[in-house]
């Protein structure tokens, strides 16, 4: 079995079921594999073979799963990127990944018309322009004589790249043995069927979005309702609408949807399961999103690019009294465990770093074998979560361990200061990082995003601290920016708040 296979299938299981719905066109699966077969034809004649590497830079659309299909069904080994992605971060990736050809859409070619690749293979939707072949033109002028894929498993499938917080994102590489794992495992927990409806709204170029819920849901023969953005009123929107009954979202677009004043006149009846990744939820948060989606169905997943993505599952019914947790058992096929420095299991409430192994798991960083030998150890991947068990076996992030914090000998983790500060009303966004320091070798900073004009800023957040945490985990300075530097992918990008020195409010 590969990756091509799956769509293949269900041409000749489904041939009439709707594969891709997006705004107002209904592809059936005959038509998709039919469409997939043209492109990758036009591929191969522009010289895509075997084992080439074919960077995908698209949002959520139809030409998306047209050329993903296309790529791994010659063999080749597709790269999906980031669609905020910027011309110099794109050309860093198509040179790391030794890229044979760039797919575009027209809607974010302009950012990267510059590209400057020698020998580079540059396709976009929309009209052919100086050096840019036309998707559609090159697609139609090809027959739809179907192509076999004779991949095996452990044959190479996709790169995807890290999102590089803390400097050049890591090409991970996968075989279609890890990436169909990752997909079969949710297509049990999250119970896919053929009549099943995915929304995909998250960028497909992410590992979640993609091998958990496009690639699980074609595994089964699902339908994939496509939006290449995400909005509030285009969820509740396209769930009435189209009946849908997966979602996969980060934790913001639940909060930012359950605010519309009108949320309780959509009827959202069909979903079966709400997912949410990334981050957890409060139960505050949990309690509150309930009553607005009128659900018990949130499910919150676990997981990291490294790993497939493949981790742990907090379920809905234990989301009552374990909000805020990742669950206590690894999803089907994975194992978890928290481990000392000495490689033991953890007692319960005693913090270490979580590992995790599964047949989802990584086959190496593209062209990075020290960082590869870094984060595998005896078959296990090293998350660099910091976490801990309860007395009920539940496990807890408690930060990232590249995030931790040691100010005169003692461990402090930014992510608790940072869940109290942000409970402050005038509080919108936060990062709590370790700065120089010459006697305690590091101290406690906070950066602000505030809402409006705070006097006495620091002071306010002093106060506010004091007796909820441990005087020592109070931040010493702090500094009111009017934004958090962020990575495509929206992530905190610490090490750039570490190297400012300006601005700080004692």
């Amino acid at each position: 079995m590969n990756l091509s296979e799956l769509l293949a299938r269900n041409a000749r299981k489904y041939p009439n079921q709707e594969a891709v719905v997006v705004n107002q066109e209904r592809i059936s699966y005959r038509e998709l594999h039919q469409e997939t077969n043209r492109f990758a034809a036009a591929l191969q004649s522009l010289g895509v073979g075997c084992g080439d590497k074919v960077v995908l830079f698209m949002p959520n659309t139809k030409e998306f799963m047209i050329s993903y299909f296309a790529v791994v069904r010659l063999g080749a080994i597709i790269v999906p990127i980031n669609a905020k992605l910027t011309l110099p971060e794109v050309e860093y990736i198509v040179e790391h990944c030794d890229a044979s050809a760039l797919l575009v859409h027209e809607w974010l070619w302009e950012g990267v018309s510059g590209v400057e690749c020698e020998g580079l293979i540059l396709v976009k939707t929309g009209k052919a322009t100086e050096g840019w072949r036309s998707f559609e033109e090159v697609k139609e002028s090809e027959s739809e004589k179907e192509i076999i894929c004779s991949l095996q498993e452990d044959d190479d499938a996709a790169i995807l790249y890290t999102s590089g917080t803390t400097g050049k994102p890591k090409g991970v590489l996968f075989t279609n043995r890890s990436i169909l794992a990752v997909a079969i495992m949710m297509s049990i927990e999250m119970e896919y069927k053929p009549e099943s409806r995915i929304l995909h709204m998250m960028p497909l170029s992410h590992s979640a979005p993609l091998h958990l819920f496009m690639i699980g849901g074609m595994y089964v023969g699902a339908t994939h309702v496509l939006s290449p953005t995400f909005t509030p009123e285009a969820l509740l929107n396209l769930v009435e609408k189209e009946k849908i009954t997966h979602f996969f979202g980060a934790p913001v677009a639940y909060l930012f949807t359950a605010k519309m004043p009108n949320i309780q006149s959509y009827n959202l009846s069909s979903m079966k399961y709400w997912v949410y990744g990334g981050a957890s939820l409060s139960k505050p948060d949990v309690k509150m999103i309930k009553e607005k989606f009128q659900t018990n169905s949130l499910c919150c997943v676990y997981g990291l690019t490294e790993a497939g993505p493949s981790g742990t599952l907090l379920r809905p019914e234990e989301h009552e009294t374990k909000s805020g947790s990742i669950g206590k058992r690894g999803a089907l096929g994975t194992e978890i465990l928290i481990i000392n420095k000495d490689g033991e299991k953890v007692a319960p409430n005693e913090v270490g770093e979580l590992i995790l192994r599964g047949e989802g798991n990584m086959k190496k960083y593209y062209k990075d074998f020290e960082k590869t030998l870094e984060v595998f150890e005896n078959g296990w991947i090293r998350t660099g979560d910091l976490a801990k068990y309860d007395e009920n076996g539940y496990i807890w992030i408690v930060d990232r361990k590249k995030d931790l914090i040691i100010s005169g000998g003692v461990n402090i983790y930014p992510k608790e200061i940072e869940d109290l500060l942000v409970q402050l009303p005038y509080i919108s966004d936060v990062a709590v990082v370790g700065v120089p320091h010459p006697e305690w070798g590091e101290t406690v900073k906070a950066f602000i995003v505030a809402t409006e004009v705070v006097d006495n800023l620091a002071e306010k957040c002093k106060r506010f601290l004091s007796g909820g945490i441990a005087d020592y985990k109070i931040p010493k300075k702090y500094e009111q920016v009017s934004e958090l530097p962020r990575n495509a992918t929206g992530k905190i990008l610490k090490h750039v708040l570490r190297e400012r020195t300006d601005g700080v409010l004692q």
